[in-house]
């Protein structure tokens, strides 16, 4: 069955991603950024309590939302099967040969029966704001090819008004975030394009997406 590429991408709401801003078809703008782990297992109990009430602090002191999505994808073994055979090739001592093998095999076998997950953190920041006119009138009209130069230059000015806000809540978030411990990362274009193509193709990838 043949399947229409436009029709496909009429259900991604991503219109361009400028400077790693994603910008979707209502104009809004988004960021995101890769943010790292904490190991509450690994903490006592009363470092336990104060990491939530400092999480919860953050989360209060946000005058906007965000959205926390937690991407779990099967751990691709291949690179490392691939830097043990090269290893295994250029040994010389014969038993340390055998036991590079030995290994790749246990390896192998091991995620075969067990899916080993690889976890993602991602906090999505929006930023809305007022749309400035796309059209103008009077003047600009009188002229041939005068409304597209202005709609062009509204357009930027519009991008880079809301690029100035964003990185004002990029930076709260950021700074709020470190406070508990939590290191992040802005994405840039390409990053954020191969983060969406994942998402809209978790088969190919065998990985779920968790958002909150």
């Amino acid at each position: 069955m043949a399947i229409n590429a436009q029709a496909t991408q009429s259900f991604v709401p991503i219109k361009e991603v400028q400077g790693g801003i994603v910008v979707l078809k209502d104009d809004s703008v988004r960021a995101v950024l890769l943010a790292s782990s904490i190991n509450l297992a690994l903490k006592s109990y009363d470092e336990q309590k104060a990491v939530l009430a400092q999480f919860q602090t953050f989360l209060n002191s946000l005058d906007f939302t965000v959205q926390i999505v937690v991407q779990s994808r099967k751990y691709d073994i291949r690179p490392y099967i691939l830097e043990l055979e090269n290893r295994a090739n250029e040994q010389i001592e014969p038993l340390l040969k055998i036991q590079t093998r030995e290994y790749m095999n246990f390896i192998t076998s091991l995620t075969e029966q067990i899916n080993i997950m690889k976890k993602s953190f991602f906090v999505v920041i929006p930023y809305t704001g007022s749309v400035l006119p796309t059209s103008s009138k009077g003047f600009g009209s009188m002229f041939g090819g005068g409304d597209k130069k202005t709609q062009a230059a509204n357009n930027q000015m519009d991008f880079e008004e809301k690029r100035s806000q964003l990185e004002q809540r990029i930076g709260v978030v950021q700074q709020g975030l470190a406070r508990i411990g939590v290191k992040t990362a802005q994405l840039g274009t390409e990053e954020v394009i191969e983060l969406f193509y994942k998402t809209f193709n978790p088969g190919e990838l065998g990985q779920s997406i968790r958002t909150e």
